[in-house]
């Protein structure tokens, strides 16, 4: 205890010693301020010193802030590892977040040095990547209006592989550049599409859909959602089926790019499920070893020291990530035990409730710094599944003095109820931005029906008036050859009236599938 005569908070202050305390101040009252630096904006109070409690206080900021130090070791031993460093944009942003919200006392200084050098490198890389995908979408939209079909055909398929091999970029500008790609194939796609209509249009109809479900296949085939790009393998491999009759030998050739492209992705997913199945047996061991540490201290009497070692528990536990499902719920029980043993025979010796109550206070206060920490994240899933641990960690702590007890608990509660209102309205914007998409897509195959009835009803009349002109072939030397030319043109219209009908009910199906999609989801 520091309390000798003329020895004042500041003095203790003056005599500390540790990285990054330049960057921090402290008033005659005890009260600790943050300078700032770089993006990082001024804090005043952020805790209070008394000479009595000093340098536990000191002890504890410290090693607050080492916790975030271990995190940027760990993404700068990853960040000088990877060979594509843009792929780590989001845990760069991860670390600016850390950074924008770190509690404790330590160099902070370094840590955002070490953050704007990623920042710096992945907005050089970032520019590299964009440049490379213009240049991608400007020779698409050139290629839009060539009349050289077979060799556009190969430029755009070598254009989509040159993509998935360009590197990562925000999803806006990705989004926007790509759009203009797809847009451009699209067009071309059309005139080509017309163009072999007059040579051979069933077949090379049925061939320009069986590229574009094998282009959409392999553009798929690096994909790294599993789950809705094995649905989207599923619908291709049925769209495939059920288009008509193609070239034998291109016919083949398109089937087996579909298939490596479909085995491809496949084989991606059984090595993907390979390692988090790894990954979710080193967690279980490592789960293991808390819960056995746990075991070890249920019984001590030490409160104070005990209670910290939990406390510290408890954060490892959150650290290290999932394991099986028909597991998780046993660890958790077993680990939970050992906690729920330790604080009942704790609250159970505590006579004195004011000590208790005290104790209880600061277990409180921590997870409402990490409840505001919280708040405003943006990965709802992980903060929904952390609130939760938090809301259990909160109800194990036990009772609070009564004149923090309403004030404590109605600030947690409000930073939960701030995330759960934003995590709804992300959702909502979400749902309204597939509604969207719905319904664009039921317009264009609304239009694709228009065209195809239009067309049966000049098929119809063709044959109208081929039929009329068969009743009424005058007698004469060319009569039979006449005849035999009309109902041999009488006889491809009907095929071909047969095949346009064909395409209408194919047409008419998805359409009905969308509305019936739409009802379900309002």
């Amino acid at each position: 205890m520091l309390n000798e005569t003329n020895y004042d908070i500041t003095a203790w202050w003056n005599d500390q010693s540790f990285p990054g305390k330049d960057l921090f101040r402290i008033s005659p009252e005890g009260a600790l301020s943050f300078s700032g630096f770089q993006f990082l904006k001024e804090r005043n109070n952020v805790v209070y010193f008394s000479l009595d409690t000093a340098d536990v206080v000191l002890k504890n900021q410290m090693e607050k802030f080492q916790g975030l130090e271990a995190k940027f070791r760990d993404w700068e031993v990853e960040w000088l590892a990877a060979e594509d460093k843009l792929k780590l944009a989001e845990k760069v942003d991860h670390a600016r977040e850390a950074l924008l919200h770190f509690s404790g006392l330590g160099d902070v200084a370094r840590l955002a040095s070490l953050l704007h050098s990623w920042e710096e490198a992945l907005v050089e890389l970032t520019k590299e990547t964009y440049e490379a995908k213009l240049k991608l979408a400007e020779q698409a939209e050139a290629l839009a209006d060539s009349e050289h079909f077979k060799e556009g055909a190969q430029a755009f398929r070598d254009i989509a592989e040159k993509w998935k091999n360009t590197g990562h970029l925000d999803r806006y500008r990705n989004d926007k550049l790509y759009n203009r790609i797809e847009a451009a194939r699209k067009k071309f796609t059309e005139r080509r599409r017309h163009f072999l209509e007059e040579e051979e249009k069933d077949m090379i109809n049925n061939l320009d859909l069986k590229i574009e479900i094998v282009e959409k296949a392999e553009v798929l085939a690096n994909s790294g959602e599993w789950k809705n790009t094995t649905e989207q393998y599923h619908k291709l491999m049925d769209e495939w089926k059920a288009v008509g009759k193609t070239p034998g030998k291109k016919n083949e050739e398109l089937w087996q790019r579909l298939l490596a492209a479909k085995n491809t992705f496949f084989d991606r997913k059984k090595v993907h499920y390979n390692e988090v199945q790894h990954e979710h047996e080193v967690n279980y061991g490592l789960k293991e070893a808390l819960i056995a540490r746990a075991e070890a201290i249920k019984e001590s009497t030490d409160w104070g020291n005990t209670t910290l070692a939990f406390t510290q528990l408890m954060e490892e536990w959150k650290k290290i990530g999932r394991v099986q499902q028909e597991k998780s719920d046993e660890l958790w029980a077993r680990f939970n035990a050992a906690c729920d043993h330790f604080f009942e025979h704790k609250k159970a010796h505590f006579g004195n409730l004011r000590q208790t109550f005290d104790a209880n206070y600061q277990l409180k206060k921590e997870l409402l710094d990490r409840a505001h920490d919280l708040k405003n994240s943006t990965h709802f899933n992980d903060a929904t599944a952390e609130f939760g641990e938090l809301m259990d960690a909160w109800k194990k702590i036990g009772p609070v003095a009564r004149e923090h007890s309403n004030a404590i608990w109605d600030e947690f509660n409000e930073a939960r109820r701030f995330f759960f209102a934003r995590k709804d309205a992300d959702r909502d914007r979400r749902k309204q931005h597939q509604a969207a998409r719905n319904h664009a897509r039921i317009e264009d195959a609304k239009n694709k029906i228009v065209q195809i009835t239009e067309d049966i009803r000049e098929e119809e009349q063709k044959l109208l008036d081929f039929a009329a002109a068969l009743d009424n072939i005058s007698p004469g030397k060319k009569a039979g050859e006449l005849k035999a030319h009309l109902e041999n043109l009488i006889k491809e219209s009907r095929h071909t009236l047969a095949q346009l009908k064909e395409r209408q009910a194919l047409a008419n199906a998805p359409e009905k599938s969308e509305k019936g999609g739409e009802v379900q989801a309002s």
